[in-house]
This record gives C-alpha cells, structure tokens and sequence, in this order.
C-alpha cells in the first residue's frame, strides 16, 4: 500500500507544521508527503522548505481548498492516497492500522476511522449525527459529512470513476465526493481514532460560510441530475434535497434574504 499524503494549506503555517509533524510520526511511513500552498503569504514556502526538505511544497495562486487537494492528486506518485487537511493531526498509528485494515479487506477503495474532537483546546464529544459507519453508506451520507477527509486514504483509481473535488463549491466539497463515491462503493471504516480534528479557530470553513446547506443542495442538485443511483438511493436524495430546500427557504424567508431565495426557490418547484 503505497501512500502519498495531500495537505493543503492556506496561511496555516503553525498549525501545518504540526500536520506535517504528525505524518513524520507514523510508525509506518507514507512514501511521499506533498503540501499544497494555495497562495499564502504567511512564509510558508521559506519555512516548510527549510524545516522539511523531504516534503514536496507545491505553490498555486489562491483558489480553494478543492483546487489544492486537486493539484496535489494529480501530483501524487503512488496509487493511494491520504488527505490531511493542515489544522488536523494524525495519530501515530493511523498508516500502520490502514495498512492493516487493506490487507485484511483487500476489495475495499475507501478507508476511514473514527476522530478525537478539540475545540478551542479542549475535548469534545461528538453528536450523535457525526457517527461513522462502513458498508454502504450512501443514506448515512445525505444528512451532512459523515466522513472526515483526514481520515480518508483512497485508492486513486476512484478519481476516474467519479471525478474529483468539485472546485465550484467554497464547501462542502468533501459531502458531493463522499456522495459520488459511497453510492458506488462500499467504504471500510475503521473503529479506532486515528486522527486529531481541531475546531473554534476564525477560518475554518464552517465558520467563514453562512448557510452551508446552500452547498449540500448544489451537491444534492448535480447528484440527481448527473448520476445514474439506484432507485431507493434516488428516493433518499430527492427526499433530502427536498427537506434542506425548505428550511433553507424558511430562514431565508424569515431573514429576508432575497439573494437565497431567487437562487434556491426555482429548484423547490423542480423537486
């Protein structure tokens, strides 16, 4: 199982350093460590290419975390690959206990593991409706994100099959792949923390972004009308993308928002 890992990182220099930390830590190595610069100006070039020559920097103007992730995808050298997004950490025995897991599982494409959850320094449990699951999660995956990109390694293959991060969504983007693929595939999840999610900090997405079910809907929209699912999986999706629809419209409605309306009522009297 040979490994590259994509971190993509914008203007996170300190806490990249210790994303970076994290996968030197393993007690079984990856084979290529790539690190997506997506245009900071923090001095991340000049740190990272002297505290880790080993790592492959890699530099693009500023165009999103879908964008980087790409990059590095395309970049990588080996046939799996791990995400790791830069204000995450892994445990050191996350490539080892994946490694296992493929050997033992050798069908499966996808790999995820449970987390530990820090917010603003400390411990947090997580709710009931971010439980992992394996198999065939597709209905598991429709509510919100069920899957943590820095759990994920992925055998690239699947990136032919279902294309990659879509570079049209500020958000959420993790949510539409993890939906073009686990229709498709079963995933293997793993029952064990393997990595470290830290939240509470000014730019993580879910905090930069109002309204992050406007994304799911897109994600949700494109699903239906470009991929061929299974009949229960079509009436699951239709479902969910009718719920969201309106609760989205009925805050935006309450607030006023007529931008939210003009974009999402037209695709209400669709469903």
């Amino acid at each position: 199982m040979k490994i590259s890992v994509v971190i993509p990182s914008y203007n996170r220099l300190p806490v990249l350093i210790r994303a970076i930390k994290s996968v030197l830590a393993q007690s079984s190595p990856v084979d290529e460590i790539i690190v997506v610069d997506d245009g900071s100006d923090d001095d991340t070039v000049n740190q990272i290419s002297s505290q880790f020559p080993q790592v492959n920097y890699l530099y693009q103007q500023n165009s999103g975390v879908s964008a980087a992730r790409n990059y590095g995808i395309r970049q990588a050298q080996y046939p799996w690959i791990a995400f790791l997004d830069s204000d995450d950490s892994w445990l050191p025995d996350k490539i080892e206990k994946t490694r296992d897991s493929q050997q033992q599982q050798p069908d499966f494409l996808l790999f995820h593991s449970n987390e530990i959850w820090i917010r603003n320094g400390v411990r947090v449990n997580a709710m009931n409706k971010h439980q992992k699951f394996g198999g065939w999660i597709f209905p598991q995956c429709l509510p919100l994100c069920v899957i943590s990109p820095s759990a994920v390694i992925m055998k690239r293959e699947l990136f032919s099959d279902v294309d990659m991060f879509d570079e049209s969504l500020p958000a959420c983007e993790d949510y539409d792949l993890w939906l073009r693929i686990c229709h498709q595939y079963p995933v293997c999840y793993i029952d064990k923390p393997l990595i470290t999610k830290y939240g509470g900090h000014e730019d993580q997405l879910s905090r930069r972004y109002w309204g992050m079910d406007r994304f799911r809907i897109r994600a949700l929209r494109n699903l239906l009308t470009t991929h061929e699912l299974t009949e229960e999986n079509r009436r699951a999706a239709q479902a969910m993308l009718e719920d969201k629809l309106g609760i989205l419209l009925k805050g935006a409605k309450k607030h006023g928002n007529q931008q939210v309306i003009d974009e999402f009522q037209p695709l209400l009297a669709t469903c």
